[in-house]
């Protein structure tokens, strides 16, 4: 799934609240620390790891690319 960002990078653990799949920084944190998480086909477990257009995010079974808007 396509995903368009306004700003030059967008934080993991915001992209994460962009997108639904949490509801709070602190699910966040939780499934980024657990390793539920790869950018670009590596676990990171940086909640903070910053994405630029191009990345692609894995969560479970879903997958975006992120786009500039």
């Amino acid at each position: 799934m396509n995903v368009p960002i306004a700003t030059g990078y967008i934080k993991l653990d915001s992209f994460l609240k962009m997108i639904n799949a949490v509801c709070s920084g602190g699910e966040a944190k939780s499934i980024i620390a657990e390793g539920e998480v790869s950018v670009n086909g590596a676990v990171e477990i940086r909640r903070g790891r910053k994405l630029y257009p191009g990345d692609r995010i894995r969560l479970g079974e879903s997958e975006y690319l992120l786009k500039s808007d």
